[in-house]
């Protein structure tokens, strides 16, 4: 079970970059963002209904995980990617692994030396993929991506290390927090939103993110933070691009050069090294 969700996180995310730039080519990204994430939250809150129970400190835990997850995490990247290539952001999320096993070693981990090595293998992989251009983007963007990063490594870091309860009834707090905090920032921020104007394509990415990349994918992640190593499941964020520049290429005419090629090998490989050793860890 736990890597079969580990596995909806690889491949449905990876399609999310591509959701989010043909939803905000019409919508607004905050206000968009965050009534995604408001939807998706009840919708998951309504179904559980019994099992949405949980003391005060695990709400905590929730809402400050919602903010660092969805709000911080997501929200950020949604802003960047108005001047950022889906391929492009896809490739710089990747470093959330770097962050997570930086993140350990702070706080007291001591992580396998062939976890070092999966992680420096991964960024080379990275590295090589941007030697081939994949569009060009503002000076703040892509920095504003590796913010983002950090701030979804944080919130994976300390979700397996402060009081915790249902995966799904967290899930559905955090989706909800997150969510009304990008709408928030997002009316005062001075965004609205003209209906009329909202084309066909934003408003079925849209749902494609509510369904795919909130409800399904976003629940799957929380579940197998509880289940399996954090440096595993942000072994994610090395699959999710190679996904990204293939939809890129099918579906948005980016291109897929050698060095891209190359580049997805060496991340794959980084993947299969941090997975067996952290399993071999854990056993």
């Amino acid at each position: 079970m736990r890597w079969a969700a580990l596995g909806v996180v690889y491949v449905v995310w990876g399609s999310t970059y591509l959701g989010i730039r043909f939803s905000i080519e019409t919508m607004p990204p905050l206000l968009s963002a965050g009534a995604r994430f408001v939807t998706a939250g009840l919708i998951l809150a309504l179904f559980l209904r019994g099992r949405m129970r949980m003391t005060w400190p695990q709400f905590g835990t929730a809402v400050l995980i919602g903010l660092l997850l969805p709000a911080w995490g997501n929200g950020l990247v949604v802003v960047a990617q108005q001047s950022v290539p889906s391929g492009l952001a896809a490739l710089l999320v990747a470093s959330v692994p770097l962050y997570v096993v930086l993140l350990r070693r702070i706080g007291g981990d001591r992580p396998p030396v062939v976890t070092y090595a999966g992680v420096v293998l991964g960024m080379v992989g990275l590295a090589v993929l941007l030697l081939d251009d994949v569009g060009g983007s503002t000076w703040w963007g892509p920095w504003l991506v590796l913010l983002a990063a950090f701030g979804w490594a944080l919130g994976s870091y300390l979700s397996g290390r402060l009081p915790s309860a249902d995966p799904f009834a967290m899930s559905a707090v955090e989706m909800v927090t997150g969510g009304v905090a990008l709408t928030l920032v997002g009316v005062f921020a001075g965004e609205h939103v003209v209906l009329s104007e909202v084309s066909a394509s934003s408003w079925w990415a849209w749902g494609y993110l509510v369904v795919f990349g909130s409800l399904l994918a976003f629940s799957a992640y929380v579940y197998v933070l509880g289940q399996l190593p954090v440096s595993t499941v942000a072994t994610y964020a090395y699959v999710n691009p190679v996904i990204a520049v293939v939809l890129g290429l099918w579906l948005a005419g980016e291109r897929f050069g050698p060095f891209q090629l190359v580049g997805g090998l060496l991340v794959v490989l980084a993947v299969v090294l941090v997975v067996r050793a952290e399993r071999n860890c854990r056993t």
